[in-house]
């Protein structure tokens, strides 16, 4: 589990960057609501948006643990900073690299790579998430051109000034067996009849741009069909295995994060003459979340290394986002606790937390749809 020097380096570079330019401004952009559009500027000149591409496309030539490493950093600061990252790479980015054609990903990845552009993944819609084949909008074959109508709901980064496009999954016919034929279409911002509807007024993540989209006879040309058609479902499974490593990663950040303002507050605030950390009952629970914390980034390392050496990682992909998201929520409410009153003010970090980790235990696969793929996983 030692890390390379690169890594250690890319730490500390993330670590500083975190603390210095983002902690600064996010209390700002959680109570306006307001994308934090000169954060994702710096992010993306300092390269955390290409960390898993090959140089050719503009990446930075490394990995998914790197990125994961990044989005730990990142998350202990700012969870709406942190999932801008994960979705424009993961969801955004990662569809068009893993299935796209050459020319795709030569029109496409160089954008998104640098952050000069977002991408968003039009997966869940009103009446189809966990269950994603219940998916309801379609692509009709118009000659050289794909006829896409439907919704989508909950789309990250769909919305921004810089989303450049959002691949959507689509019913594009039916297959022999009868089942539904899904394929994955990539969709042009701005282009006519798709429409990203106002943003949602959301519990957490209010610094994180989150839309539902409608597609009116959207017409894309026939070229812009990802990967192989009917294979759209199946691709979209394989990006979120893949997903969720980052998504843990993001949630050891926020229970680590929780860690680190509980200690500095329990050795700084004094109750009847002493700091409250001399309390066992704090320094106990401070413990306890330690713990959760160590338990999560075992994990979320642990599914990383088999995803880079090749190996099978469904399984260990599924226990570090449901471990991480749990002690994400977990150390989030205890840390508030620990901050009495202050935990209740929005100044604090501590209390976005309490408010934002309640959706990581929902996105990118519930805590349910996490122990159903472990259960199959293990023959059950």
């Amino acid at each position: 589990m030692e890390l390379t020097q690169e890594y250690d380096d890319l730490i500390h570079t993330v670590r500083d960057f975190a603390q210095s330019v983002v902690a600064p401004v996010s209390a700002k952009h959680d109570a306006e609501h307001s994308f934090p559009y000169e954060v994702v500027d710096q992010m993306g000149k300092m390269g955390l948006f290409g960390l898993p591409f090959p140089e050719e496309y503009g990446g930075m030539g490394g990995d998914y643990f790197a990125l994961s490493l990044a989005l730990e950093e990142l998350a202990k600061v700012d969870q709406s900073v942190a999932v801008t990252v994960e979705a424009g790479v993961s969801l955004g980015a990662m569809p068009i690299y893993r299935f796209g054609s050459q020319e795709q990903k030569q029109r496409w990845l160089p954008d998104l790579t640098s952050g000069r552009a977002l991408a968003g993944f039009g997966l869940t819609e009103p009446g189809a998430g966990s269950d994603a084949g219940a998916t309801a909008t379609t692509a009709v074959d118009d000659g050289d051109s794909w006829i896409i109508n439907g919704a989508k709901q909950f789309i990250t980064n769909s919305g921004t000034s810089i989303t450049s496009n959002v691949t959507v999954t689509a019913v594009t016919g039916t297959k022999p067996d009868g089942r539904k034929e899904i394929s994955t279409i990539i969709v042009p911002s701005g282009t006519p009849g798709f429409t990203a509807e106002p943003a949602y007024n959301k519990v957490g993540w209010n610094a994180s741009d989150t839309h539902p989209l409608t597609f009116t006879d959207v017409r894309v040309p026939k070229e812009n069909l990802l990967g192989t058609r009917g294979r759209g479902y199946a691709n979209f499974l394989s990006i979120l295995d893949e997903g969720r490593i980052a998504i843990a990663a993001l949630a050891t950040g926020v229970a680590q994060g929780c860690v680190d303002e509980s200690v500095k507050y329990a050795t700084q605030r004094q109750s009847f003459g002493q700091p409250i950390a001399q309390y066992q009952s704090v320094s106990f629970a401070i413990a306890r979340m330690e713990a959760r914390a160590h338990t999560a980034r075992t994990a979320y390392y642990d599914a990383a290394a088999k995803m880079l050496a090749g190996k099978p990682f469904k399984k260990e992909a599924s226990i570090a986002k449901m471990v991480a998201s749990e002690a994400a929520m977990d150390n989030a409410r205890v840390a508030t606790q620990i901050h009495g009153g202050y935990g209740f003010m929005n100044d604090y970090v501590v209390a976005r937390h309490y408010r934002d980790s309640k959706i990581l235990e929902i996105g990118e696969g519930t805590t349910e749809v996490q122990l159903m793929l472990i259960a199959r996983e293990l023959g059950l």
